[in-house]
């Protein structure tokens, strides 16, 4: 079908919103197909790659003796899932601010997956920024001025986690990868429907492909640019905070497509999105995962902060924030629910990350 002509006004409304795309979460596919890449398309340049550090990732060192020591955390591998508004290849690395982001942690025992949402408008330690060693913000600002080092800093420091890999992605990865599974199936609101399709306007201008209305509520095959648009929905109740809530339903879709794919789709879906991924996973990390795949599963999912310990307010010129009201309990509770540590204690680099916090928004909160 021939795309719409937008009206003033939609253009207008589109100049005024820079689309969001969140992460396509490609890590379950990235997982998946990696191994026929190296296998079978040697000549493909493969995923932009950055090894990662981890004296440079802040992780406390209690965190690090705990895991060493067969704590709670061991026997997990976490991963960081970045959603780019990137727009050029070089807007992967540093510039862009990530407005997805997520924690995937895989339990390697199990198989079992638990994805965190960390809302883009956390109010939290950023590191580095305008000249200070340390600066709270939004924390999806971390991306936009250290990259994914500072933003997987970012997490660790303020979560008490031990985040060493992250994946990446910019505009392209999320349609590719649902177009090229045959689309995925979700359980689109009577609520949701004009909203996501006002949203195909700016998502088929910047994918600069057409876009096909969804006619009515439902459970229901989405295409690459309607999921897309389904993910950027932020006008009804909940606002980003269910939004957030949708990202994780597509992820989970493209998860359940991914698995019942052919080893030619996966390869063809692998190379068509592999220039749009950024991440510090490599071939010997995709092997020990590969050896038993088919036992992955995302079991459960949620927000940080969580409801019960989080409310928003202007904090001055840095706008509206989600502040994390004891962030000492959100991280306890975080700690329970990734890894069922019913007796965690927070570090002391977050006992002062809470008290930088209130200080900072205290005032600002009716």
């Amino acid at each position: 079908m021939a795309a719409r002509k937008m009206t003033s006004r939609q253009r207008a409304a589109r100049q005024k919103r820079k689309i969001i795309l969140f992460a396509v979460e490609i890590i379950i596919i990235l997982i998946m197909v990696a191994v026929l890449y190296l296998v079978m398309n040697k000549t493909s340049e493969g995923p932009k790659v950055m090894s990662l550090d981890p004296a440079n990732l802040a992780i406390p060192n209690e965190v690090i003796e705990k895991t060493e020591e067969g704590g709670t955390m061991h026997g997990y591998m976490n991963v960081a899932l970045f959603g780019l508004d990137a727009e050029t290849d070089s807007q992967l690395y540093k510039g862009s601010r990530s407005d997805s982001i997520m924690i995937a942690s895989i339990n390697l025992d199990t198989g079992d997956i638990k994805l965190v949402s960390v809302y883009r408008d956390s109010y939290l330690n950023i590191g580095p920024y305008k000249g200070q060693s340390e600066y709270y913000w939004k924390c999806n600002t971390a991306y936009a001025t250290g990259g994914a080092e500072q933003a997987v800093r970012m997490l660790n420091m303020n979560l008490d986690m031990d985040i060493k890999d992250f994946v990446a992605v910019g505009y392209k990865g999320l349609s590719s990868v649902i177009d090229g599974l045959g689309g995925i199936y979700i359980d689109v609101s009577s609520e949701e429907v004009t909203h996501l399709n006002n949203y195909q306007i700016g998502v088929s201008e910047v994918l600069k492909c057409d876009y096909t209305p969804v006619r009515e509520a439902g459970y229901q095959l989405l295409n690459g640019t309607q999921a897309t648009a389904y993910c950027r929905i932020r006008a009804t109740a909940g606002d980003d905070f269910k939004r957030t809530a949708r990202q994780r339903a597509v992820l989970k879709a493209i998860e359940e497509q991914a698995k019942k794919a052919d080893l030619a789709t996966l390869t063809k879906v692998f190379n068509d999105c592999i220039g749009n991924i950024y991440t510090s996973i490599d071939s010997k990390d995709v092997l020990e995962l590969l050896g038993s795949i088919s036992k992955y599963s995302i079991k459960e999912e949620a927000g940080f902060p969580t409801e019960e310990l989080r409310t928003t307010a202007n904090i001055g010129a840095k706008g509206s924030c989600v502040i994390p009201q004891d962030l000492e309990s959100n991280v306890v509770w975080l700690h329970q629910f990734l890894f069922d540590d019913q007796d965690y204690t927070v570090t002391d680099t977050i006992r002062e990350c809470d008290r930088v916090i209130e200080s900072e928004t205290s005032s600002y909160i009716k």
